[in-house]
């Protein structure tokens, strides 16, 4: 148990005070109602005093109690209990078992003379059930055994309203609205006394303890139960507080929430009703009163009146942090709540969670430090502040007066550890990350982002790149500064261009690759440039750069021209003669535009196919001449990409490039530009005879006649045949080649015609899968012919029955009736002459 200093003791009425000219007092009861202090003794004499509270300079409370006047009553017996009513100006006073009414300032008894005789014990009902606001509720332990009465007191009359009776002698009572809380001889009960229902709390023995019985609250009660327990208790007989635990001696109790007092015959003990803690022990002797006052603890002696004077309570949470006692801090702020004004207390709670959060911090509790932080709304610059040079040197931010911690700065919270240091900037990069996006840095996201970005850079965090390339606030000045001391340039160019300045930012990335500046963020830097300048809709730029680029790598460069953004290349942002122009010096990257703009984007412009196909054929030369051990893969690409061209494109100019492959050897290239031309002969003269390429041959009449009609096709191959069989007999190859045409393609040939151009030594054999497929074929057409023709009359037979007879029809149908020969119909003759039989 750790001690907290909650209540000072203060004197309030001096022995001397009370003295007077008597030889001895034995004070017996008090009762403060505001200013007024009344103080009853054992010889029936009652004192008024007017208290009057001041605080020194240091903090402290004193009282200064006055005297006003003195009463004896007549009996001269002791005072036993003392209330006053302030609504009623009345002061009741219990003496001799019979409670009498006078003035509170004259302490004269009232005119009337009224009175309760045959009282024990009495107490006022603070939760009244009358709702007549001229009179008070009392409730009395009645000097008839086992009996308790309910009265009204009026200013000058007194009205019983309830009598009850207990299984048992009550000793103690409390009141609040019908319940009254009793200690029996030998339990506590809950006795409602309009209903009669009374309901068991827990037994004790009165003759082994005092019984205490105090109202707290609303229907809520504290008893002094067994073992040394003070028990709380509700009308309904449950209790909704852990106890407290207090010496077996306790003679009183009071309650200065959030605390529980309590007093034995030594000591005073405070006990929190929040963790139900003793908090603090004050030294007591001979003490055998304690009673509260609305909110003001009064405690006394036989010869003295002192006043327990509470700390205010952000004086003892502050007291419990600067201890580095956070829980309790917290507890005991959270428990204020019900006495502070709510808007008072959300700004002292904040202050205390923001407090509390620097104390764990501090400890390196880093999950309770940002739980405290954000519940307590932190201003998250007053973390940074902690940070040499983390803030901008722009930032307005001057720390909370008075501050929330001890610390100058993160050196002096670490006394210099370097890895209790490691573990805050940790912890704050954590933090900050997580903040950055909600209400907390609303107003501070530079300071945010820029201490952010420092912190990355500095411990070389994956996450600096990661800050930069998504929505920011890092101010550019200060951290270009930081960025450029720790050597992140490629971080800086990100921060550039974030900013607008991507001239800035793509000289740097320059300046990385050319090894002018060191940083190793990017192995593929100079890829990462080309694609940004790809993206980039400043042309300027580009243009500024593209040299550059071009020439580290002609294949990778030429992708800032040719993967641009579609939507750019759609507003033809960029000339592509000026680009062809720009692309001279670069031949392979020239190759590569030319690709784009005819097969990617399919420009329909001769002049960029006739660069393309004079671009490829010139490579295809360039290779020839270097000889046949040079010839590679690479050579044989590009031809097929020279060939792929002159074969789909028809806008590049045929006889310049005719013209170029005329003694190259290039033989197919050659073939392909004739047939562009129309000189079948010449190209499959070409092929079967100079190239003895026979496949390439009909590849060639499938080409030419594709999307042509079946006579062109026929035609191409009819062509074939004829350069086949027009060879001398002897070479047997073409023999061989045109028998192969004919039975591959039996029905791209006239059957007819064949038959008279083939040698008569030819064998039906050798001819086998032509002739029954041209056989296959012919009859397959007549029988097609003859379904179509059926199919016809059928049409037509139904279409002059479905449709109402007309002209030559319906003419037709009478001749039948009168039995002579119709005349044919009139489709049938069309019919005859379209179909062939």
């Amino acid at each position: 148990m750790m001690s907290t200093k909650a209540f000072t003791l203060v004197p309030a009425v001096e022995w001397n005070l009370l003295l007077g000219e008597q030889e001895r007092v034995h004070i017996e009861c008090v009762e403060c109602c505001g200013q007024n202090l009344y103080v009853g003794t054992h010889d029936g004499c009652i004192y008024h005093f007017l208290l009057e509270e001041r605080t020194l300079p240091v903090g402290t409370a004193t009282f200064t109690a006055t005297k006003q006047l003195h009463r004896y009553l007549g009996a001269r017996k002791p005072v036993s209990e003392l209330r006053a009513a302030s609504a009623l100006h009345r002061l009741l006073m219990l003496s001799d078992s019979c409670i009498t009414l006078a003035d509170m300032l004259s302490l004269e008894p009232v005119p009337s003379g009224a009175r309760i005789k045959g009282a024990l014990a009495f107490t006022l009902n603070e939760n009244p059930v009358s709702d007549d606001p001229f009179c008070v509720e009392v409730c009395i332990i009645s000097a008839k055994r086992r009996t308790l009465q309910v009265f009204l007191v009026y200013e000058d009359r007194v009205q019983i309203l309830r009598e009850v009776s207990t299984s048992e002698q009550a000793l103690a009572v409390a009141v609040d609205g019908p319940f009254l809380c009793l200690a029996l001889t030998t339990q506590y009960i809950i006795l409602n006394y309009l209903t009669g229902i009374a309901q068991d709390l827990f037994p004790y023995c009165s003759e082994e303890k005092h019984p205490i019985v105090k109202r707290i609250g609303r229907q809520e009660f504290l008893l002094a139960g067994p073992g040394g327990l003070g028990m709380f208790a509700t009308v309904a007989g449950i209790s909704q507080r852990a106890p407290v635990h207090w010496s077996e001696n306790v003679i009183g109790a009071a309650i200065c929430f959030p605390y529980v007092i309590a007093l034995d015959n030594e000591f005073i003990t405070v006990h929190s009703m929040l963790d139900q803690q003793q908090k603090q022990t004050l030294p007591f002797k001979e003490g055998h009163i304690l009673q509260d006052f609305e909110g003001r603890v009064i405690v006394a002696t036989s010869k003295g009146v002192y006043i327990l004077v509470p700390l205010p309570l952000e004086k003892q949470i502050q007291d419990l942090l600067a201890s580095h006692r956070v829980e309790e801090a917290l507890v005991l702020a959270k428990g204020a709540r019900r006495n502070i004004p709510k808007e008072k207390f959300q700004v002292m709670y904040r202050r205390i969670l923001q407090q509390a959060g620097f104390i764990q911090f501090a400890q390196l509790q880093f999950l309770e430090a940002k739980e405290l932080f954000r519940s307590g709304q932190l201003d998250v610059r007053e973390l940074i502040s902690l940070y040499p040079f983390l803030l901008p040197t722009s930032s307005s931010f001057t720390r909370s007066h008075p501050p929330l911690h001890e610390y100058a700065d993160l050196n002096q919270l670490t006394q210099g550890d370097q890895e209790k240091m490691g573990k805050c900037k940790r912890f704050l990069m954590s933090y900050l990350n997580e903040v950055r996006s909600t209400e907390v840095a609303n107003g501070y996201k530079e300071d945010i982002d820029t201490a952010l970005l420092k912190l990355y850079a500095e411990a070389n965090h994956d996450s600096l790149l990661d800050l930069l390339v998504t929505e920011n606030f890092c101010l550019l000045t200060d951290s270009a500064a930081w960025l450029e001391k720790h050597k992140k340039y490629f971080a800086l160019g990100l921060l550039y261009h974030y900013n607008n300045q991507d001239a800035a930012a793509v000289q740097l990335w320059v300046n990385i690759v050319n090894g002018d500046v060191q940083d190793s963020t990017r192995s593929d830097l100079y890829e990462y440039i080309v694609d940004f300048l790809t993206y980039s809709l400043d042309q300027e730029l580009v243009w500024k750069y593209a040299d550059w680029v071009l020439q580290k790598s002609e294949e990778v460069g030429v992708q800032v021209f040719t993967k641009r953004p579609v939507e750019e290349q759609q507003q033809k942002s960029f000339n592509p003669n000026d680009i062809i122009t720009c692309l001279k010096k670069y031949p392979k990257a020239l190759v590569k535009y030319l690709e784009h703009l005819v097969t990617e984007q399919k420009l329909q412009k001769e002049e960029y196919h006739t660069h393309l196909a004079v671009l490829y054929l010139d490579q295809v030369l360039q290779q020839q001449r270097l000889g046949a051990s040079s010839k590679n893969t690479e050579a044989s690409e590009t031809q097929a990409k020279l060939r792929h061209l002159l074969q789909e494109s028809d806008l590049y100019r045929v006889h310049f490039l005719l013209d170029r492959t005329q003694g190259a050897g290039l033989l197919m290239e050659s073939a392909i530009l004739h047939g562009k031309l129309e000189q079948h002969e010449e190209a499959l003269h070409i092929l079967v005879h100079e190239l003895g390429d026979f496949s390439a041959a009909e590849d060639y009449c499938l080409w030419r006649s594709e999307g042509r009609g079946p006579a062109y096709r026929q035609q191409l191959f009819h062509t074939l045949l004829g350069l086949y069989l027009g060879a001398s007999p002897s070479a047997q190859e073409l023999s061989v080649a045109a028998v192969d045409l004919l039975n591959h393609h039996a029905a791209e040939f006239d059957a007819a015609q064949v038959l008279q151009l083939l040698p008569g030594t030819w064998s039906v054999q050798l001819l086998c899968p032509f002739l029954m497929g041209a056989l296959r074929d012919n009859i397959h057409t007549r029988r097609t012919t003859q379904v179509a023709v059926g199919l016809a009359r059928s049409e037509n037979l139904i279409y002059k029955y479905d449709k109402p007879p007309s002209c030559r029809c319906y003419h037709d149908t009478i001749l039948t009736s009168l039995g002579r020969r119709p005349h044919q119909c009139v489709l049938e003759p069309q019919l005859s002459r379209a179909l062939p039989h």
